[in-house]
């Protein structure tokens, strides 16, 4: 759960959306992942509970629509959101500046991922047309014919002499990256909500590179 709603103020805050009008679980995840700009989005294991715990307290009672529990707040809700007014202005104060703080998080990571894929590309083509460069270079043997026989099956042919060291230094290059992502964001310290926002973004590269390399 995002540091904002520590200290059961996501409990708040469900009132306060609540409020607006009768919601399902669902819906109230919808929005909090809207107003999180898509960078947070709860669980339903952190939703329903809160859901249930506000319900036993008598500030929000639900009906069965459609198959789904439709939850609405209570006069006793209500109540509670006007008594603690400062503290719902306070809150949205907050979770503006947490967007904010993420989006800026994020786009510093895209920044990082996309330098990192330009590199890599431009690295990839390189290498390409120095592997094409070798074997055009190469001067091609003159085939010897070999008698087949019964008992000595003919071999597959085996790979060109340039694959090897550029695989070689693709697969070096990936795990020094692999390390070096995750040095970065063990030493950071990152909250679940920007550990997710870290593994889109990969997601995102992985994407890019499938892309460019089919």
């Amino acid at each position: 759960m995002t540091a904002v709603f520590s200290h059961g103020r996501l409990r708040l805050y469900l009132l306060r959306l609540l409020d607006d009008g009768p919601k399902h679980g669902y819906e109230l995840i919808r929005l909090l992942e809207e107003r999180f700009l898509g960078l947070y989005v709860p669980s339903a294991g952190t939703i329903y509970p809160r859901l249930q715990r506000l319900e036993a307290d008598g500030l929000v009672t639900h009906t069965a629509a459609g198959g789904r529990k439709v939850y609405e707040i209570t006069e006793a809700g209500r109540a509670e959101l006007r008594q603690r007014a400062d503290e719902v202005t306070t809150l949205e104060s907050d979770i503006t500046a947490s967007v904010e703080d993420l989006s800026a998080l994020a786009g510093e990571i895209q920044t990082e991922v996309r330098g990192s894929v330009r590199d890599l590309k431009r690295e990839l083509r390189e290498a390409t047309r120095q592997t094409r460069l070798t074997r055009w270079d190469r001067p091609t043997p003159t085939p010897q014919p070999r008698p087949a026989t019964a008992t000595s099956p003919s071999r597959p042919a085996a790979p060109a002499d340039g694959d090897s060291p550029l695989l070689a230094e693709f697969d070096r290059r990936l795990a020094a990256f692999t390390v070096e992502v995750g040095a970065l964001v063990r030493a950071g310290r990152l909250s679940d909500t920007q550990l997710r926002t870290a593994i889109r973004v990969l997601d995102g590269a992985l994407d890019g590179l499938s892309r460019l390399l089919r």
